[in-house]
């Protein structure tokens, strides 16, 4: 269920909404500062949406939390 980026140095930050199965990759990040902006803005424009902020198969963030 959960997206994985399988890119090597990238972050992803990825959206459900709904409770649905179905994920989007919001964004895709060179860097953690970038990324961590980019999930707070996801977080703002999204704000029924779970959001994730994920390194590969490790999670990093979740707007769940």
């Amino acid at each position: 269920m959960i997206e994985r980026i399988a890119k090597a140095g990238l972050l992803g930050v990825t959206a459900n909404s709904g409770g649905q199965a179905f994920e989007r990759v919001l964004a895709r990040a060179l860097n953690a500062q970038l990324a961590r902006a980019i999930f707070r803005a996801a977080q703002k424009e999204h704000p029924e949406s779970r959001i994730l902020l994920r390194r590969g198969a490790r999670m990093v963030a979740d707007s769940a939390d």
